[in-house]
C-alpha cells in the first residue's frame, strides 16, 4: 500500500518521540503483515515507548508473532496485548530489556501466556509456586524450559516495577531453591539405589543463601551427607557424592536449551581440594580446627534449601555458634579487611572503573562492611543475624551500630547498584558485573531505571554518585578501628552490662572501680539512642583507657567531655563513625593532664580528632593562623576582646598539637607509633613556635588598633630569642623576645619610645590576664643589660650598645634571634645589625671561648635545683639540652662566618650543618642529636602528663609510667626508661667533654 503524502514523515517523527533510535527500521517492522492490524494503534506505540529499548521490544514482538503456530494463536496474542494492560506492560517490558528472554519466547511461543495472570499470588510467588512451575520437568532440557518460563515472570514484574530489586532478588533465590530441588529429584530418579543409601542436604551459600540472588550467578552450595539406617557411612558418602555431582551437572551443563547456572561447591571445607560431600561431624571437626576467617564469614549466609531439610537444619544449628564466635579469633578483623583488599587488587586494571561488584564503591564494599559489622556485633545482639544484606543493614541501623542517615544512603546506593547489575545481566542472561561501554546498551540500562531525559549521561552521574557514597561510607564502616577492639572482647561484653563492669575494670587496672562504675552508670544507663551508642562505645574505650598509665583519669575525662557535648548531634556520631576519632580521644584523655585540660575549656575541639571537616591533627601553617587571628582582631570590640579571641585560637591549636603528639607517640591499631622521634620533636617545636608567633602578631595588632588606630607612631618589631627563635618551644615554654622600634618620620623619639613601651606593657598584660585560656608569658631578660635595661630600644640604640658594650653571652644569645612579629623591614635590619656579632668574621678569640666555658660551668653548678638528680635533669644535667646546645652554638660562633649552613637558629639544623662541614664526626653528631631529641621529649612528656613544666622525671609512679608510655615504654618498664636516658646522656656528655671543653686545644 502506498503511503499518503507526508505520512512517512509524520510516523517517523512519532517514532522518534516515543524513544525509537532507528525509526526507519521501526516503520518497516510496523508495516509487517503480523502487525498490520495495529499499525496506527496509539496504545501499542505508547507501550513500546515506555520500554527500556523500544526498537528491541518491537523487533521481539514481531519475532514472537512470527513464531505463533497459527493465525488464531497470533490473533489471540494481539487481542490480549491490546486489551490487557498487565500483559502488554509485562511482555513488551521484557522484550525491550532482554534479548535472551525474547529468544526463549521465539523458541517457545506459547510461554507468553505465563505473563497473563495478574492474581495476588502471582505478584509475589515463593518457593511453592516455583516448584509447581517446575513440576513437569523430568530431564535437564525440560527443566531449563520451565526455569526460563518462571524467570520470564520474575523479569516481567521486575522491569514493570511491580517488584523492587530486593523482592526480585528474593524471588530469584526462591526460584533457585525450587530448581535445586527439581534437579536433585531428577538425579535421585536416575539413581534410586544411591538415594536409598544416604541422606543428602543441600545448603545454599552466598547470594542464594542470603535470599538476594542475581539473574545470572553461580549458585554457591555446600553438601552434607549422612548414612541411612543400617548403611555403611563410607558407602553412603560415596552415594551422596554421586547424587550431588549429578545434580550439579543437571544445572550447569549446556544443552540445546543452554544451561541454567553453574553450581559452585568451592565454599566447602578445603575448597575444591576437599571432598564434595562430608558428614555433619566431619564438617564440624574441620570448622573447629582448621577453618579460616573467610569461611566463617561465608557461613553467615548458610541456609538449607534442598534434599533432607532436617539434616540441613541440623547443620546450620551446629555451625551457627561457630559463626558468632569467629570475631573472637585472633586477627579476625584484619583478616577480613585483607581479604577485601585482595579482591580489589585482583581486578584487572582495565576493568576497575567498570566493576559494579568488586570495584571501589561497588556492591562488595557494602556487603563486606555489613557482614563485618554483623559478625562483630552479632555475638551479643541476635537481631543482627540475617543473611540478607539489606535486612541486616536495617537491623544495624535500628541497633545504633550504623548511623540512620548512613544506613539510608547505603540502602539507596545498594538498591541502585543491584538494579544496574540486574539490568546488565538480564539483557543476554550472562554472568557479568561490568558496566558496558556501548552507548546503546547504556541507553537501554538508563531508560530501564527511569532515566529518560538523557539516559547515558544521567546513568553515569547516578552510578558515580552512588558509588562515591558507598566508597565514603565503606571507609567509615569497614575500616573503623572500633570494630577490631570490639572483636577482641569476651563474648557478652560488646554491649556492656553493669554486672560485668566492675570485674572488667579491676582486671583492666582501674584503681578506683567504684568511681569508675558510677561514671559508667551515668554514661550508659537509659533507653535513649545516645545511651545505646555509649554502650556500644564504652567496652572499646575502656580497653583503650586501660592501655594507658591512668585509666581512671581517661574515663573521668570522657564523662566530662560527654556531659558537655552529649546533647550535640555530631559528637557521638563522630566517635562512632569518624575513623580513628574514638581511639584518638581515648589516647588524649588518658595520657595526662594538659590535653584534657585544654579540651575541657572548649570541648567542641574534640572534632579535631576525626578525619572529616574538623581539620584533623596536622599542624596549621603560621600564615593560616595569623589570618584567622587577624580576622578575629578585626571583628573584636576593643583590644581585650581581640586578645581573648587570639588566646582562644592558641588554646585550640595547643590542643591540636598536643593531641597529634600523643597519638603519634602512642600509635593506634591502624597507625603504629612514629618511629622518628626527631620528627615528633620538630613537629611540636615548629607548631608551638608558629602558634606563639601568630598570637604575638595578633596581640600586637590588637593593642596598636585599640590605642592608635592603624598608625603606631613608631615602627615596631618583636624578635624571638632562645627556643622561640629556634622554633623549638615546648608546651610550657615562655616566649623569650627582644623588642625593637624605630620612630616614624617626623615623630619625636620620646613620643615614639612612650608608645613602644605602652605597647609592650599592654601586650604582656593582656596575654597574662587570668582566663580559661592558658597565659602566654613574655620574657625579655635577654635584652641588653638584662633586667636592668629598658624593655624596648630603638634600632640605633641597639647598634650603639652592641658596638660598645656587647658581652660574649649576648653574642651567644643572639644566635637564636629571629623576627617573629611586627614590622618585617625593621626585623630584617635588626638581623643585619647582629649578624657580625653572632657570626664574627675572625671567629672567637681564646679568651672568649674560655669565658663561654666559665659561664656554662657556673650555670651547671648554680642553676641546678637543690636535691635534683643531675643525671636525670633534661635541661641542665650532663648530656642534657644545655650541653648539646652550647656545644653546637660554640661551633656556630667559631665557624658561622665561613660556613653558611651554620647560620640557623635551629639546633638540629646547625648540628647537621656542622657534620656536613666536617666539624664533627657522623657518630658524634648522631649521639648529640639523639640526646637532644630525647631530652626535649622528656620535657614535653612531663608537661603533657603533669600539666605544668618540668625538667626532671616525675617521682609519682603513675606520672612516671605515663611519661614512659609517651616515650614508648610499656607498663612496668619505667626503670628501663630511666636507664636508657642515663646511657644516652652519658654518651652525649662524653662528646661534649671533648668538643666543648677541649675545643680550644683542637
Amino acid at each position: 500500500m502506498t503511503a499518503a503524502p507526508g505520512r512517512r514523515s509524520s510516523t517517523f517523527t512519532r517514532l522518534l518521540r516515543h524513544g525509537f533510535t532507528d525509526a526507519s527500521a521501526a516503520e518497516r517492522l510496523l508495516d509487517s503483515p503480523e502487525l498490520a492490524p495495529l499499525r496506527d494503534d496509539p496504545v501499542l506505540l505508547d507501550a513500546l515507548g515506555g520500554t527500556a529499548d523500544p526498537d528491541l521490544a518491537l523487533l521481539g514482538l514481531v519475532r514472537l508473532l512470527e513464531a505463533q503456530q497459527s493465525p488464531g494463536a497470533r490473533r489471540e496474542l494481539l487481542d490480549t496485548l491490546i486489551a490487557a494492560k498487565p500483559l502488554r506492560d509485562r511482555l513488551l517490558g521484557v522484550l525491550g530489556a532482554s534479548t535472551a528472554l525474547a529468544d526463549h519466547l521465539g523458541r517457545h511461543p506459547d510461554d507468553w501466556q505465563a505473563l497473563v495472570m495478574y492474581e495476588a499470588y502471582d505478584l509475589h510467588p515463593g518457593v511453592e509456586e516455583f516448584e509447581a512451575g517446575l513440576a513437569e520437568a523430568t530431564d535437564p532440557v525440560s527443566l531449563r524450559v520451565a526455569y526460563r518460563r518462571c524467570l520470564l515472570s520474575i523479569a516481567a514484574r521486575d522491569v514493570c516495577g511491580t517488584t523492587g530489586v530486593a523482592e526480585s532478588a528474593a524471588e530469584l533465590a526462591d526460584l533457585a531453591t525450587a530448581t535445586l530441588r527439581a534437579a536433585l529429584g531428577i538425579a535421585e530418579a536416575a539413581a534410586p539405589e544411591d538415594a536409598a543409601l544416604c541422606r543428602l542436604a543441600v545448603i545454599a551459600m552466598g547470594k542464594c543463601g542470603g535470599h538476594e540472588l542475581n539473574y545470572v550467578s553461580d549458585v554457591d552450595v555446600i553438601f552434607v551427607g549422612e548414612a541411612t539406617e543400617g548403611t555403611d557411612e563410607t558407602k553412603a558418602v560415596r552415594a551422596a557424592t554421586r547424587l550431588a555431582s549429578h545434580m550439579m551437572r543437571i544445572c550447569s551443563e549446556t544443552t540445546v536449551e543452554g544451561s541454567i547456572w553453574p553450581v559452585d561447591a568451592n565454599l566447602r571445607p578445603e575448597g575444591r581440594n576437599g571432598p564434595l560431600v562430608r558428614t555433619l561431624s566431619s564438617h564440624l571437626a574441620y570448622y573447629q580446627r582448621w577453618a579460616k576467617t573467610w569461611e566463617f564469614q561465608a557461613l553467615l549466609k548458610a541456609r538449607p534449601v534442598a534434599g533432607d531439610l532436617d539434616l540441613g537444619a541440623e547443620y546450620v544449628a551446629a555451625v551457627q555458634p561457630l559463626v558468632w564466635k569467629a570475631a573472637e579469633r585472633e586477627n579476625f578483623v584484619p583478616d577480613v579487611q585483607k581479604m577485601r583488599r585482595r579482591v580489589v587488587e585482583n581486578i584487572p586494571l582495565a576493568e576497575v572503573d567498570r566493576q559494579l561488584k568488586l570495584g571501589p564503591g561497588g556492591l562488595r564494599d557494602v556487603e563486606f562492611a555489613v557482614q563485618l559489622l554483623q559478625l562483630v556485633h552479632g555475638r551479643a545482639d541476635t537481631s543482627l543475624r540475617s543473611g540478607t544484606t539489606l535486612d541486616a543493614l536495617k537491623a544495624l541501623a535500628a541497633g545504633g551500630y550504623v548511623g540512620r542517615a548512613d544506613a539510608a544512603q547505603l540502602d539507596e546506593a545498594y538498591r541502585f547498584l543491584r538494579s544496574m547489575e540486574h539490568r546488565i545481566q538480564l539483557f543476554r542472561l550472562r554472568r557479568t558485573h561490568l558496566v558496558p561501554e556501548d552507548e546503546a546498551e547504556l541507553r537501554r540500562i538508563g531508560r530501564s531505571l527511569g532515566l529518560r531525559t538523557d539516559p547515558v549521561a544521567d546513568l553515569h552521574r547516578e552510578w558515580r554518585r552512588h558509588a562515591g557514597v558507598v566508597r565514603r561510607l565503606h571507609e567509615k564502616l569497614f575500616y573503623r578501628p572500633l570494630l577490631d577492639a570490639v572483636a577482641q572482647l569476651a563474648t557478652g561484653e560488646a554491649r556492656l552490662s553493669t554486672e560485668a563492669a566492675r570485674e572488667r575494670m579491676v582486671a583492666l587496672g582501674y584503681a578506683d572501680p567504684a568511681s569508675a562504675l558510677r561514671h559508667l552508670e551515668a554514661l550508659a544507663s537509659g533507653v535513649t539512642r545516645k545511651a545505646a551508642i555509649q554502650r556500644t562505645l564504652l567496652p572499646v574505650l575502656l580497653g583503650w583507657f586501660a592501655d594507658s598509665a591512668d585509666p581512671d583519669a581517661g574515663l573521668l575525662n570522657f564523662r566530662k567531655v560527654s556531659d558537655a557535648l552529649g546533647k550535640t548531634p555530631w559528637y557521638l556520631r563522630l566517635l562512632r563513625d569518624e575513623g580513628a576519632a574514638a581511639q584518638n580521644l581515648a589516647r588524649v584523655l588518658s595520657a595526662g593532664r594538659l590535653a584534657p585540660d585544654l579540651l575541657m575549656r572548649a570541648p567542641e575541639a574534640v572534632a579535631l580528632l576525626g578525619d572529616g571537616d574538623g581539620g584533623g591533627l596536622e599542624p596549621r601553617p603560621r600564615a593560616h593562623l595569623e589570618q584567622e587571628i587577624y580576622a578575629a582582631v578585626k571583628r573584636a570590640d576593643g583590644g581585650a576582646q581581640a586578645v581573648t579571641a587570639a588566646r582562644g585560637v592558641r588554646r585550640r591549636e595547643l590542643f591540636r598539637t598536643a593531641a597529634a603528639d600523643i597519638v603519634g607517640s602512642y600509635g593506634t591499631e591502624e597507625q603504629p607509633a612514629e618511629a622518628d622521634q626527631g620528627a615528633l620533636v620538630d613537629r611540636v617545636g615548629g607548631a608551638v613556635s608558629d602558634l606563639t608567633a601568630a598570637t604575638l602578631a595578633g596581640t600586637l595588632r590588637a593593642v596598636v588598633r585599640d590605642g592608635w588606630g592603624d598608625d603606631l607612631p613608631t615602627r615596631f618589631a618583636v624578635i624571638g630569642m632562645g627556643r622561640f627563635g629556634g622554633h623549638e618551644l615546648g608546651y610550657g615554654s615562655d616566649a623569650d623576645v627582644l623588642f625593637v622600634h624605630e620612630p616614624r618620620d617626623g615623630v619625636d623619639e620620646r613620643e615614639a619610645s612612650q608608645a613602644a613601651n605602652k605597647v609592650v606593657s599592654e601586650m604582656r598584660r593582656l596575654l597574662q590576664i587570668p582566663s580559661a585560656d592558658p597565659p602566654l608569658l613574655i620574657d625579655a631578660d635577654l635584652r641588653p643589660e638584662g633586667k636592668s635595661g629598658p624593655l624596648v630600644r630603638t634600632l640605633t640604640s641597639y647598634a650603639a650598645y652592641y658596638r660598645r658594650w656587647a658581652l660574649t653571652w649576648e653574642s651567644h644569645a643572639l644566635l637564636r634571634a629571629e623576627p617573629v612579629a611586627g614590622d618585617e623591614d625593621l626585623g630584617r635590619r635588626f638581623i643585619e645589625l647582629i649578624d657580625p656579632l653572632r657570626y664574627p668574621a675572625d671567629g672567637l678569640a681564646d679568651e672568649a671561648v674560655r669565658e663561654i666555658r666559665r659561664l656554662k660551668a657556673r650555670m651547671e653548678s648554680e642553676r641546678l635545683p637543690r636535691g635534683a638528680d643531675p643525671k636525670l635533669h633534661a635541661k641542665l644535667g650532663p648530656g642534657g639540652l644545655s650541653d648539646v646546645e652550647w656545644t653546637v652554638q660554640l661551633m656556630q660562633l667559631r665557624h658561622g662566618s665561613a660556613e653558611p649552613g651554620l647560620r640557623t637558629t635551629r639546633t638540629r639544623e646547625a648540628l647537621a650543618a656542622a657534620r656536613a662541614a666536617g666539624l664533627i664526626t657522623d657518630e658524634d653528631a648522631a649521639t648529640l642529636d639523639e640526646a637532644w631529641v630525647l631530652a626535649t621529649r622528656v620535657r614535653n612528656a612531663v608537661m603533657l602528663v603533669r600539666g605544668r613544666a618540668g625538667d626532671t622525671f616525675p617521682t609519682e609512679p603513675r606520672e612516671l609510667a605515663a611519661v614512659g608510655r609517651y616515650l614508648g615504654y610499656g607498663p612496668g618498664h619505667a626503670g628501663d626508661m630511666l636507664d636508657a636516658y642515663r646511657r644516652t646522656a652519658r654518651r652525649a656528655r662524653g662528646v661534649v667533654e671533648e668538643l666543648f671543653y677541649g675545643i680550644a686545644e683542637r
